[in-house]
């Protein structure tokens, strides 16, 4: 028995199961195939598989997907694809999150058995199972609508953000921010896929994770790493190699000034290398 059904704080399902919705088109362009790519001795999906099943929170763990080899790969390691997903829902324009809403209107047509769902994107491979469980636990203790895994920006100050004209004139984003010290300036976080949760009955009427009164769980940013771009993917794999994953298990990453500064020196090395 998954530990949703011993909890159903938050309404929206007589239950109080979980459902944990794995969204991976086939038509990734910027790193082709990266879904089911090698990484660390698995596809990539599979260690969000992994992470959801081991757990031990969810009582399905599905796939949403528009390619047949991404859903044998899925079902080969444990996840179920009990449909494939509507070609209008896999474009580079649909929010990820309507493909999740999908997913849970099929599977739960009635309104009769989850109260609570988490999408886990599959481009983000170094999330694990403690922080699913951690994840839940907030989010069940906050009575939340809906939840987003967030973390710091690290070494980059966002306040200091600016953009550049064709001119290449600088515009700061936030005024006179630019020039204050950091340590004046209060924490910003940054979204992550890794792991967001909402009320099955939100996420039905919202069709979106970004609703009022959201909240954020912090994720270490080792853990909470988006592969997007081929440089995301070196990044993702000197993180996994500083960390050892294959020898990982469930163990979490530390964060702090050393980690982040042992990291910068393994990619600069990486970089000088390449």
């Amino acid at each position: 028995m998954s530990v949703s059904s011993e909890n159903s704080a938050g309404g929206g399902g007589s239950r109080g199961q979980c459902l944990a919705v794995i969204p991976a088109r086939g038509g990734s362009k910027r790193v082709p195939g990266k879904n089911i790519r090698p990484f660390f001795g698995l596809p990539a999906i599979a260690w969000s598989i992994r992470a959801a099943l081991e757990s031990g929170v969810f009582d399905r763990v599905v796939v949403s997907t528009d390619s047949d080899e991404i859903a044998r790969v899925a079902r080969d390691h444990g996840a179920e694809v009990p449909f494939v997903r509507d070609a209008a829902l896999a474009d580079d324009h649909t929010p990820v999150s309507a493909a999740t809403a999908d997913a849970l209107e099929r599977l739960d047509p009635r309104a009769e058995r989850y109260a609570h769902v988490a999408q886990l994107m599959a481009n983000c491979p170094l999330r694990d199972a403690n922080d699913v469980r951690g994840s839940h636990r907030q989010f069940l203790t906050t009575g939340a609508a809906a939840q987003l895994s967030v973390m710091r920006f690290g070494w980059q100050n966002p306040w200091w953000a600016m953009r550049r004209g064709e001119d290449f004139v600088l515009d700061p984003l936030f005024g006179d921010r630019v020039t204050a010290p950091s340590q004046s300036l209060p924490e910003l976080f940054c979204p992550t896929g890794a792991i967001w949760w909402a009320r099955a009955d939100v996420l039905r009427e919202a069709r979106t994770f970004h609703v009022v009164g959201r909240t954020g769980w912090e994720i270490s940013w080792q853990h909470g790493m988006d592969i997007d771009t081929e440089d995301d993917w070196a990044m993702a794999e000197l993180l996994a190699r500083h960390e050892g994953l294959a020898r990982r298990g469930n163990v979490a990453l530390a964060g702090g000034p050393a980690r982040r500064a042992a990291v910068a020196e393994a990619v600069a090395e990486a970089v000088d290398a390449r």
